[in-house]
C-alpha cells in the first residue's frame, strides 16, 4: 500500500466533500465503489502503463482508495494505491481529481457581516455565522463587551488593509510649520508626505483644560496614546522626571492578552528602576520548569521530522498582565504622571513647538485636547498614525491571534502546570493557514491558550479574528482533551500582532516631527514568535536612553526621532522564516509543507546546546550561528530552499538578500569596533554632547546598532539615563 495523494480541501463541511466524491466525481473508466469515508476505485490492468516494461506491467486488478476526514475545522483527503506498482493512468486520474476538488471547493475568505448594534446585540448579530463563538462568549464575565471589541478590532484592521492607499488622516501639520525652514526635516518621502491642513479654532467646543498661547510651554513633555505597552515606557520616562500623560481607549488596566517572558529579559525593567525584585515576583502568575516546541509531522518526509525542542528559559515566566499594568500605572502616577482612560484618540496637530492631541472621552462624549512636546504612538497594530505615516502599508505580515484564559474545568492530567507549550501544531494547513497553539498555565488551575497563524497582509484576505475564534472553540478538544461544557471561562485573549519585513534600518518611517511610534505600532516584534511585549522589554534600555537624550536636547524633528528605533539586523534577516510559514492568498500548498519547514529548523535547534535555541528565539542569534544553522538546514533538507523560493517568490527573496548583506556588513563592522567604540564614547561624551547634541545622538544610535543590533546587547545600568533635572549622563 502506498500513499499517492494528500490534499487539504478548504471547507469544514466534510460530509459535503464525501457526498461529492460518492455521487458527483466521475473517474471515467474506473469502477467506483462507495465506502463509509469515501470511495474505492477498481482499475482494470487492460491499459498498458506508459514507461513500464512488460515484466513490470500490472498483472491483476489494482485498487485506489480515496477517503476524507475532518480535523481543525477543515477537510483532508488521501489516496492510497493498494499495490506496489503504479495504476494505469494514475497521474491523469489524480490530476483530474485535484482539479475537480479545486473547482468545486475553492479557497474562500469570508468577511464578517455588517451589523448595527443600535438595533441588536452583538450576540444576536453574529450567532448565525459564528454560533460557537457566541455560545462561549456568553459564558464569559464580560462576554458581550469583549466580543464587541473583537468585532471592532477586526473591522478596523480590515479597513486599514483593504484601503491601503487611503489611510485616514489623523496627523496634521500646522501652517506655521509648513512654511518654516524645517520643511526638509518633515519631508521623508514624497509619496508618504502628510498633507498640510488648516484648522478652524475649536477651543470653545473642546473641554480643554490645557489650552495654550503660541509662546507658552506645553504642560506635558510626553503624551502617550495606548496604555498597554505604552504605560511601561511611560512609567520609565516619568521616573526620569518627565511630565507624562497617558491616553487609553479602554478602562485602564484591561488587557485582552497575557504576557510571558524570561527572568533575564525582565531584568531590564528592574535595572531601569521601574520595578523592584519583590514587585516583579508579585506579578508572576506562574513560572515553568520547561517549555515545549513541537509541530505535527505525521505526514512529513523523514528529513523533516523532529523531536520536541525544550526551552526551559524561554517565555517560562507567565505574568499577570493586568496586575503588571496596574503596577506600572501606579508607578506612573507616583512620579507625577497622569492617565486619561476611556479616552479615544482622534487626531494630532503638529507645529514647531508642540503637538496638540484631540481626543474623545467615551463615557461622556466630551471632546478634550491637550498639548505636549512629543507624542508617542503606542496604539498597536491598528494605529491610524502608523497607517498614515507609512502610506497605508504599515505591515507586511500579521499574526491573527485568539484564545482565552480558562479558570478551571480540565480533567486532572490534561496538562502539568509546571510546563508551558510554547509552539505546537496538531495538524497540517487548514483553510490557507498553519494553525499554531500556545499554552501557558497561570494562577491555580488557570490555563491560557492562544491560537494563531502567520499571515500575509492581503486586501482580499486580511485575516479574521471571528473565523479564528470559531476554529478555536471547535478544535480546542482536538488539541487538549476537555469537555467544553465543563470549562469555566475567565476572559478572551485576542489581537493582531504585526510584522514588518525590514530590509534596512531606514526602510520604515516610525517618526514625524514631535511624534514617534513605539511597540507594535512601530512593528517592534520578534519574527518567529511575534512577542511584541518581549521585544519592547528587551529593547527598553536602548529606546529609553535614546529618547531621553533627544528630549534633553530638544532633538524632536523627524530626522532625529527616526534614529530612535529598535532595529536589529540579526532580526531583520529572520523575516524570511516567518514568510515561509505563510500560505500565500489564493495558493494551495501541500498540507504538510509548513510543518515540514518548521520541523527542519526546530530539529536543528533541538540538536544544538540549549543556549543556541534560547538566543535564536530571544532575537540574540549572531552572524556565525545564523549561518551555521542555515547551512545545516540546507544540508539536512535540500528541498527547503525550493520551498522557500516557492512561497516567497523572487522579489521577496531578493529583498531578503539585501537584509542578509546588511546583517553581514553590520556584523563585520561590529567585530572591528565593539571592543573600543563604547570606551571612546565614554571619553568624548563630556566634551561632545553639549556642543554637538545631534551628532551625539547619532553616535549613540550607531553604538546600539553595532551591539544590540547584531545580537550582542550591552547591559545599560539605570544610572546611565540621568535624571532630567541634572541634564547630564553618567558614563555609558
Amino acid at each position: 500500500m502506498k500513499e499517492v495523494l494528500y490534499l487539504e480541501v478548504p471547507t469544514p463541511d466534510v460530509e459535503t466533500v464525501k457526498t461529492w466524491l460518492q455521487r458527483e466525481f466521475e473517474p471515467q473508466t474506473e469502477a467506483k465503489v462507495i465506502t463509509s469515508s469515501g470511495i474505492r476505485l477498481t482499475v482494470s490492468p487492460a491499459t498498458v502503463v506508459e514507461g513500464l516494461t512488460s515484466e513490470t506491467q500490472p498483472e491483476s486488478t489494482a485498487t485506489l482508495v480515496i477517503f476524507v476526514w475532518s480535523l481543525q475545522r477543515t477537510t483532508y483527503l488521501k489516496v492510497f494505491r493498494w499495490s506496489t506498482q503504479p495504476v494505469p493512468q494514475e497521474k491523469t486520474l489524480l490530476k483530474r481529481l485535484t482539479q475537480a476538488l479545486r473547482d468545486r471547493f475553492p479557497n474562500q475568505y469570508p468577511q464578517p457581516p455588517t451589523i448595527d448594534l443600535t438595533r441588536q446585540s452583538i450576540f444576536d448579530a453574529l450567532v448565525e455565522r459564528y454560533p460557537l463563538t457566541v455560545k462561549y462568549f456568553q459564558k464569559m464575565p464580560n462576554g458581550e463587551y469583549d466580543l464587541t471589541r473583537v468585532y471592532w478590532w477586526e473591522q478596523r484592521w480590515r479597513d486599514g488593509v483593504q484601503n491601503p492607499q487611503q489611510p485616514r488622516q489623523v496627523v496634521f501639520e500646522r501652517e506655521d510649520l509648513a512654511v518654516s525652514g524645517q520643511r526638509s526635516a518633515v519631508s521623508i518621502n514624497s509619496e508618504l508626505r502628510i498633507q498640510n491642513s488648516k484648522f478652524r479654532t475649536q477651543n470653545s467646543k473642546l473641554s480643554d483644560s490645557s489650552a495654550l498661547t503660541p509662546d507658552s510651554s506645553p504642560p506635558y513633555d510626553l503624551i502617550y496614546v495606548g496604555g498597554a505597552l505604552g504605560v511601561i515606557h511611560a512609567a520609565v520616562m516619568a521616573k526620569l522626571g518627565y511630565r507624562v500623560l497617558l491616553l487609553e481607549r479602554l478602562p485602564f488596566g484591561k488587557m485582552n492578552r497575557e504576557w510571558n517572558i524570561s527572568r533575564s529579559e525582565f531584568q531590564s525593567l528592574i535595572n531601569l528602576g521601574l520595578l523592584t525584585p519583590h514587585e516583579f515576583e508579585s506579578v508572576i502568575a506562574r513560572e515553568y520548569v520547561d517549555g515545549f516546541h513541537k509541530f505535527f509531522d505525521a505526514n512529513n518526509p523523514p528529513q523533516a521530522k523532529a523531536p520536541v525542542l525544550h526551552t526551559p528559559t524561554v517565555l517560562n515566566v507567565g505574568l499577570d498582565a493586568e496586575k503588571l499594568l496596574r503596577t506600572c500605572g501606579e508607578k506612573l502616577r507616583s512620579y507625577g504622571g497622569e492617565i486619561w482612560d476611556e479616552t479615544e484618540f482622534n487626531r494630532v496637530e503638529v507645529d514647531r513647538s508642540q503637538v496638540t492631541v484631540h481626543a474623545k472621552h467615551l463615557p461622556t462624549g466630551g471632546l478634550r485636547s491637550v498639548s505636549g512636546r512629543l507624542l508617542v504612538d503606542a496604539m498597536g497594530t491598528a494605529s491610524p498614525i502608523a497607517w498614515q505615516l507609512n502610506g497605508g502599508r504599515a505591515f507586511d505580515s500579521v499574526c491573527p491571534t485568539v484564545g482565552a484564559v480558562i479558570a478551571s474545568g480540565f480533567e486532572p492530567g490534561v496538562w502539568d502546570a509546571r510546563y508551558g507549550d510554547v509552539l505546537n501544531s496538531h495538524g497540517d494547513i487548514s483553510r490557507g493557514r498553519q494553525l499554531i497553539w500556545e499554552l501557558f498555565p497561570a494562577d491555580g488551575e488557570e490555563l491560557t491558550f492562544y491560537l494563531f497563524h502567520y499571515h500575509q497582509v492581503h486586501p482580499e484576505n486580511p485575516g479574521s479574528l471571528l473565523e479564528m475564534y470559531e476554529d478555536f472553540f471547535t478544535i480546542l478538544p482536538e488539541y487538549r482533551r476537555c469537555d467544553m461544557e465543563q470549562l469555566v471561562w475567565k476572559k478572551p485573549t485576542f489581537g493582531y500582532i504585526p510584522g514588518h519585513f525590514t530590509t534596512g534600518r531606514g526602510d520604515r518611517q516610525v517618526a514625524f516631527d514631535r511624534l514617534i511610534a513605539l511597540g507594535d505600532a512601530a512593528s517592534l516584534q520578534s519574527p518567529l514568535i511575534f512577542t511584541g511585549f518581549g521585544s519592547l522589554v528587551r529593547n527598553l534600555p536602548r529606546l529609553t536612553h535614546l529618547l531621553d537624550t533627544a528630549l534633553k536636547h530638544d532633538l524632536l524633528s523627524a530626522k532625529h526621532l527616526n534614529q530612535i528605533r529598535a532595529y536589529q539586523s540579526n532580526v531583520a534577516v529572520t523575516w524570511l522564516f516567518s514568510k515561509g510559514m505563510m500560505v500565500p492568498t489564493g495558493r494551495n500548498l501541500p498540507p504538510e509543507r509548513v510543518n515540514a519547514m518548521l520541523n527542519t529548523f526546530f530539529g536543528i535547534l533541538a540538536d544544538q546546546p540549549p543556549a543556541i535555541a534560547e538566543a535564536f528565539i530571544k532575537d540574540r542569534v549572531d552572524w556565525v550561528t545564523f549561518n551555521r544553522m542555515a547551512l545545516t538546514a540546507a544540508w539536512k533538507n535540500p528541498k527547503l530552499l525550493l520551498w522557500i523560493w516557492d512561497m516567497a517568490g523572487a522579489v521577496d527573496f531578493g529583498r531578503w538578500l539585501g537584509s542578509y548583506l546588511d546583517f553581514t556588513l553590520t556584523a563585520f563592522v561590529s567585530s572591528l569596533v565593539r571592543g573600543w567604540f563604547p570606551a571612546l564614547l565614554r571619553q568624548i561624551q563630556p566634551w561632545l554632547e553639549p556642543r554637538f547634541p545631534g551628532f551625539w545622538l547619532w553616535l549613540l544610535a550607531q553604538r546600539y546598532n553595532l551591539t544590540d543590533g547584531v545580537g550582542r546587547p550591552q547591559t545599560v545600568q539605570p544610572e546611565v539615563i540621568g535624571a532630567v533635572e541634572e541634564q547630564t549622563h553618567a558614563p555609558i
